[in-house]
């Protein structure tokens, strides 16, 4: 069986994996590990992803791998580098950011891409992840992850929602959703937009199966 490691850094994030992997992919193994306090940190810490930071997501991954894991996906859009460092060591099983799939499902779109987060730190770290030709609009949607936070998902949802119907007056012809959480408002923005809407956790779950089934792995 397939035994796949997901590393949380907000506790909002596990269950819309979950409930991919449950949908699209039930017969994986999951393990979820969670350090909530690393969204947390980040945002008040001042020194971004130090090297701290880096020490943290390379025990998390360490631990997984420990485990005996097939593969390793990160829930969290705002640490990139830190995956990166992490994919570098352990080059023997699929490691994946939580958003690149969506990125390389972009990729083959046309126009202006509207990219939503939830938290500042998404929006500073993920736009590098796209092609240098992608033409990108971004949008914080103020309140939103807050909203969540404090289980109200109703507005969580319309906060969202309202920065797609923005992005698409700027001119943008599809949206992106950028973290795992917001997998929830989905429908939400495609109502308001009239857009079609990518996000991370269905790009992420189909991705990395058909990773683990066309890669013969070394472990």
């Amino acid at each position: 069986m397939t035994r796949i490691a997901l590393i949380h850094a907000l506790a909002l994030t596990v269950a819309p994996i979950n409930d991919a992997f449950a949908q699209d992919w039930p017969t994986a193994i999951r393990m979820n590990l969670l350090d909530d306090s690393l969204s947390a940190d980040l945002a008040s810490n001042g020194r971004g992803l130090d090297e701290t930071m880096h020490r943290r997501f390379m025990s998390l991954a360490e631990y997984a791998v420990g485990t005996g894991v097939d593969a390793i996906l990160f829930t969290c859009s705002a640490f990139g580098p830190c995956i990166d460092a992490v994919a570098r060591r352990y080059t023997n099983i699929p490691v994946m950011k939580p958003n690149e799939a969506m990125v390389a499902q972009a990729r083959g779109g046309v126009g202006k891409l509207g990219l939503i987060a939830t938290f500042k730190a998404t929006l500073e770290s993920m736009p590098s992840e796209f092609d240098p030709g992608t033409e990108l609009e971004t949008a914080l949607a103020e309140g939103a992850l807050e909203a969540l936070n404090a289980g109200n998902g109703e507005l969580h949802d319309s906060l969202v929602a309202r920065q797609a119907q923005r992005l698409r007056d700027r001119g943008c012809t599809r949206i992106a959703l950028a973290q795992f959480s917001m997998a929830r408002a989905r429908s939400a923005c495609e109502l308001a937009s009239g857009l079609p809407v990518l996000t991370t956790v269905d790009s992420a779950v189909s991705a990395l199966r058909l990773r683990l089934s066309t890669t013969p792995l070394t472990l």
